[in-house]
């Protein structure tokens, strides 16, 4: 009688265990991911991601913006990858521009959970968002190649050309504080896209200047990404549209929901 008696008790031991291991493995799962890693384009820096900085921190997400140099495409890889690994548990990666390239090879950090690329380059194994560029050529004629290897937007093409839609005296102080890029980043041939093994979120800019949006549609298609596609926005959507970008990266966040 003793010896069932100890019996019951183990078996209803290892039962509250099993409860107690399931309920946690399932709040887990379904927990929010609350860290969002913010990574700009070629041309401008991350100040571009103010709106939806202020978003998703009301909202209570921790966010990170970060500040690369665009003079080489694997050095922005790194920079990229040391805020990564500064988030204290698994992150939503998201690209605008040039900055898809980069999270394309930076997400295959093992504390990026998924991507979302914003009016992004999102290259398969052995391409360069140069060489898409062509396939899909883009509607701006605005850029102009320095002699030091450099390129830039010229000034005067900006506004409407890269900052469609945003306030005009904004845009022109964004064309006369633009980050030159090295052009040899635009020919980085992407290996082992991290798009391939984790889910990917993707913002269509329908009237984008700069990448054109047939070749967002590629990408997004794909890369099997869930797609938003925003009416009437340039390639700065990020900055015209911060509630809808805002939307896209929470639905990332909530992937494990």
């Amino acid at each position: 009688m003793r010896v069932k008696l100890i019996f019951k008790k183990v078996d209803f031991i290892l039962l509250f265990l099993a409860l107690f291991i399931s309920v946690n493995f399932y709040s887990q799962q379904n927990k929010a991911i609350k860290n969002i890693v913010l990574v700009h384009g070629a041309f401008v820096d991350g100040s571009g991601w103010e709106g939806i900085y202020k978003i998703l921190t009301k909202k209570g997400y921790h966010v990170s913006v970060t500040q690369h140099t665009l003079l080489s495409f694997e050095e922005d890889v790194k920079a990229v990858n040391r805020i990564i690994d500064q988030q204290d548990g698994s992150c939503i990666l998201v690209g605008h521009s040039y900055g898809g390239a980069i999270i394309t090879i930076a997400g295959n950090n093992q504390k990026v959970a998924g991507l979302v690329y914003v009016a992004a380059h999102a290259p398969d194994e052995g391409e360069s968002e140069a060489d898409n560029g062509k396939i899909y050529p883009p509607a701006y004629k605005s850029l102009i190649k320095g002699q030091d290897g450099l390129d830039y937007i010229n000034p005067e093409q900006f506004p409407d050309d890269f900052a469609g839609g945003v306030a005009r005296e904004k845009a022109k102080f964004m064309a006369v504080s633009q980050t030159p890029t090295a052009d040899v980043a635009f020919h980085a041939i992407i290996q082992n896209p991290a798009w391939k093994v984790k889910p990917s979120w993707y913002v269509v800019a329908k009237s984008d200047k700069i990448i054109n949006p047939d070749l967002e549609r590629m990408y997004a298609k794909r890369a099997k990404s869930t797609v938003i596609e925003v009416e009437g926005a340039s390639h700065c959507v990020y900055i015209t549209h911060p509630n809808e970008v805002s939307n896209l990266i929470i639905s990332a966040s909530n992937l494990g929901k």
